[in-house]
């Protein structure tokens, strides 16, 4: 994206560099990471970051009104709502691949968008392990929104922790040790001391609930939820609390909001950076070419249960009742814009955003691929791709 920065990184990339940032970032994980991660960050200017970060915020702002606020309270499952959900979800995501438009001009397209929270610690070590393996120039930036490092970890940990001990906030996860994102759980705990806890295991007494921490007791005053609410439904999770109880606990992430800003509220946007979007149930007949249409899952998380160019019996298995829960959508042909040794690389940027006093995008997160999707099982047995860091120069 910025030719003299991407040519010199090329040329000056070796081996042992790569292989001491993924040990940076193993031992800073712990143990070894259930990922692949890229041999390259991304370089971006500076200005077109701070573009996507708009672009995300008023998409963003669009979900929360209108039509758009009323179909996501409506699609919220009695067993989810709470009344710790609070006025506005604490994170959020919105996801941007590129594609060319006329005069060869790179405009942004949404993938997705969901509020829900992503890895705000193990992105700010990726990033920081980058700068360091391969000795980049230390005027390269990772932060949006103006902020620098002292000013990002504190405002994540206001989110995160806000007003108390960190030992009475739990990072709330099913099975956190089973869980790929477990480097990020690492890495939070280091930055604001915030323990991952297995949902199951914590106890309700009376209003309040405890977890165990280093054989003592201690009472939660706030959870941040990494709980898929997806997930519990496909394994069938009972846990100890009721998500809709009064319960004396601060929610950071209720997941409330993981229905109510996610992709049902893609069909209702509307900026130049929306690709179209049709609800399946109100779709008599296929609106484009099968091979240009993605059939998703509204509630699926990590591109979960998404099918390229939709069969009529793919289509017709989707029982009536459930064709609210789709949507169709046009596919996109994102173009591969960061230049590697093994070929051009797409890039997908995740915009990630903090609401405390107000909405403010923080960082990026990159997931570089020459597959179908980002995701490892489309691209498997390739280099240049995997889980990145986004730098940024200039304006």
């Amino acid at each position: 994206m910025i030719p003299a920065l991407r040519r010199a990184f090329n040329e000056h990339w070796t081996e042992a560099r790569y292989r001491a940032h993924l040990d940076a970032l193993t031992n800073r994980a712990g143990e070894p990471l259930g990922f692949p991660v890229s041999e390259t960050p991304c370089f971006f200017p500076a200005g077109l970051m701070a573009e996507l970060g708009d672009v995300g915020a008023e998409l963003v702002r669009q979900s929360l009104a209108g039509d758009a606020a009323r179909a996501g309270e409506a699609a919220v499952p009695a067993r989810y709502r709470g009344p710790g959900a609070g006025p506005h979800p604490a994170f959020l995501q919105v996801d941007f691949g590129f594609v060319r438009a006329a005069g060869g001009r790179l405009e942004p397209r949404l993938v997705e968008l969901q509020a829900f929270p992503s890895l705000y610690g193990f992105q700010l070590a990726m990033a920081e392990s980058y700068l360091r393996a391969f000795e980049l120039d230390a005027t390269l930036d990772p932060f949006l929104g103006g902020l620098d490092r002292a000013a990002y970890v504190r405002l994540v940990g206001e989110a995160i922790v806000g007003p108390h001990d960190p030992d009475t906030v739990v990072l709330l996860e099913i099975d956190p040790a089973r869980q790929k994102t477990r480097p990020d759980f690492a890495v939070t705990e280091e930055l604001w001391g915030v323990r991952a806890v297995d949902v199951r295991s914590v106890r309700p007494r009376g209003t309040r609930l405890v977890y165990d921490r280093d054989g003592r007791e201690v009472p939660i005053a706030r959870v941040y939820n990494r709980v898929i609410p997806d997930e519990l439904e496909r394994r069938g999770i009972e846990t100890p609390f009721g998500w809709d109880a009064d319960l004396d606990v601060e929610w950071v992430g209720h997941p409330e909001w993981y229905f109510r800003v996610s992709k049902l509220s893609i069909p209702y946007l509307r900026h130049p950076s929306v690709p179209r979007t049709w609800f399946l149930d109100d779709v008599d007949g296929l609106p484009a070419p099968r091979e240009d249409l993605l059939l998703k899952p509204l509630f699926s998380f990590a591109g979960g249960g998404i099918v390229f160019g939709p069969s009529d019996e793919e289509i017709a298995g989707i029982p009536a009742a459930r064709r609210h829960d789709y949507i169709l959508q046009e596919r996109l042909a994102f173009a591969p814009i960061i230049e590697t040794p093994d070929g051009a690389t797409q890039a997908e940027v995740r915009v990630m955003y903090v609401w405390t006093d107000r909405l403010r995008p923080v960082l990026p997160l990159i997931r570089m691929g020459r597959g179908r999707m980002m995701g490892v099982d489309h691209n498997k047995g390739l280099r240049w791709v995997g889980a990145s860091a986004g730098l940024m120069a200039g304006t």
